[in-house]
């Protein structure tokens, strides 16, 4: 999966952003995936997560997260804002045995040690290369550090250089702001904690 990989920061303000991603493997484990999708997030929200989400029903900015766990189905998301929590998630899901994929997008050193401190061992790992072509057509790193927290492109750069105008006027809270931006991110990958310290270094120029 790649949704999760190409988002975009500094090395402090992506310390507090971690993205777990579940799903089946198509054609081989997808026979009762549903009901271990369900206790994944589950699992997950046992942890205080920031956000969670399912593809089938969205996030819980749009949508309420009981819902969301009883009916997640294909694949289900979970965000978290430090390492330690992410270490506990993952001792506890390889505890559960769900049979499922687990993708951990993060810090690599970072993600590396919850892995170590959960007993696992990474199976795979992947790189985001970056963005490639006429980069100039692309929005500020600014704007582009909160819209590469949506993979697939739903939170808009407009969105964004908006409701950062807004903060600034003190027309809106960073922190209602940003869970305004989450609500566009059907999967529930979007990090409104890390969204909201974004804004608000924008509005204070």
């Amino acid at each position: 999966m790649t949704h999760t990989l190409h988002r975009k920061g500094t090395v402090e303000n992506l310390s507090d952003d971690y993205v777990l991603l579940c799903i089946p493997a198509k054609g081989i484990n997808e026979e009762g995936s549903p009901a271990k999708l369900q206790e994944f997030l589950r699992i997950a929200w046992g942890h205080n997560p920031v956000n969670i989400g399912s593809i089938v029903l969205g996030n819980m900015y749009s949508a309420e997260p009981e819902t969301i766990m009883a009916n997640a189905r294909e694949v289900a998301h979970a965000v978290f804002v430090d390492p330690q929590t992410v270490a506990e998630v993952l001792k506890e899901l390889k505890e559960a045995e769900l049979g499922m994929s687990v993708v951990v997008s993060g810090l690599f050193k970072a993600v590396s040690e919850c892995c170590h401190k959960a007993g696992l061992k990474r199976h795979t790992v992947n790189y985001s290369l970056g963005i490639w072509g006429k980069t100039e057509k692309l929005p500020s790193e600014e704007v582009l550090e909160v819209t590469t927290m949506c993979g697939h492109g739903m939170v808009s750069s407009s969105l964004v250089n908006f409701l950062a105008e807004e903060v600034k006027k003190g027309r809106k809270s960073a922190e209602d702001a940003a869970k305004e931006m989450a609500k566009q991110c059907v999967c529930g990958i979007f990090n409104p904690t890390r969204a909201a310290k974004l804004l608000t270094a924008m509005a204070a120029k």
